[in-house]
């Protein structure tokens, strides 16, 4: 495995690499330190071409335009938080409010825009970032480590580690966008299926309502997303869901969470975690004003995301299984995803 890196441009004063992670076998990934994000998936199809399946920037400039996250590491909160503001151990904390009166993915500190610290290891690449307290409204130091490692079968690892000199809360995720196709057309047709039968219950603002609902209609089981979207003749609507993962794993392991399949390309794309769900966003707002690595905008329904990541809002929710870090303690959380052909 050769891992090699380049110096891509810089951001206020400091120096953004591209990293190329390749296999003896020519598959590869890239990955820059600007929002320690994933910027190209480059895997073979059923007849063994090799293409790329995400969404990225061919420049620097992509990523410091982009609004969408595309490819980026998400902090310190994946998701929303409703009202922009929640309780811990007795005190209020206010965030940025980002997305209408929520914040999401952070708001304007998120970790998508920052420039990480980074080391090069055997078969892949560790970024590291250090989040002041009070750091986007969240209370405590935060120090987290990204480690990517891509392996000879086509297995992107990505493993989250962080500790905290103050109670908060944390729920790291990556946000790239997929297509299978390697762009040749939309996600309509791609199948997936997801290894759940709830869901989080969530308002028009995407915030959860705090119910947990049977998946019913919205359950994946290797049905064409189109199936499931909302379409009439000037509107497709997609789904921003999250899924609770039915499989139970052994201390370690992670859970096979989903598998999404595309059949014109015949490749595949399994997903496992020791996170708790998946949200599933069809990037029904996807969009840039710079050209990605197809030469092209990146537009509605180009790619989906399949985010594994703790319960959104879960600190504004009592019910909910809760993300809190507490001083002492380690974040640890774990995203496979293994590519390859059906």
């Amino acid at each position: 495995m050769a891992v090699k890196s380049r110096l891509w441009g810089q951001h206020n004063g400091q120096d953004v690499y591209l990293f190329k992670i390749e296999s003896t076998t020519g598959a590869y990934v890239e990955l820059t330190n600007y929002g320690a994000a994933v910027v190209s998936v480059v895997v073979p199809d059923k007849q063994q071409h090799l293409e790329n399946v995400v969404v990225g920037f061919p420049e620097l400039e992509g990523y410091l335009n982009d609004t969408c996250y595309i490819g980026s590491t998400i902090g310190r909160y994946a998701n929303r938080i409703s009202g922009a503001k929640f309780n811990l151990d007795g005190e209020t904390y206010h965030l940025d409010a980002n997305d209408g009166k929520n914040t999401n993915h952070g708001g304007k500190s998120g970790f998508n825009y920052r420039v990480f610290d980074t080391a090069t290891i055997d078969n892949g690449v560790v970024m590291t970032l250090t989040s002041a307290d009070g750091d986007g409204g969240y209370p405590g130091t935060l120090e987290l480590s990204v480690t990517y490692t891509w392996s000879t079968d086509n297995e992107l690892l990505i493993s989250y580690k962080a500790t905290t000199d103050k109670t908060t809360i944390a729920n790291f995720t990556n946000h790239a966008y997929f297509n299978l196709s390697a762009f040749k057309s939309k996600i309509y047709n791609h199948r997936l299926t997801v290894l759940s039968g709830e869901i989080v219950d969530s308002y028009e603002d995407y915030t959860p309502s705090g119910a947990i609902n049977p998946a019913k209609d919205k359950a994946f089981n290797n049905n064409r997303l189109s199936e499931k979207f909302k379409i009439d003749e000037s509107h497709v609507e997609g789904l921003n869901l999250f899924y609770i993962i039915d499989t139970e794993t052994e201390d370690n392991a992670l859970a096979y969470a989903a598998i999404l399949t595309d059949e014109v390309s015949g490749r595949s794309l399994k997903v496992y975690t020791d996170y708790p769900g998946v949200f599933l966003y069809t990037g029904d707002y996807l969009s840039s004003t710079e050209a990605t690595l197809t030469g092209k905008q990146a537009r509605p329904f180009d790619a989906l995301c399949l985010e594994c990541q703790h319960y959104p809002d879960s600190i504004n929710h009592p019910n909910f299984p809760q993300a809190i870090l507490q001083p002492g303690e380690v974040y640890n959380q774990n995203i496979l995803y293994k590519f390859g052909t059906i």
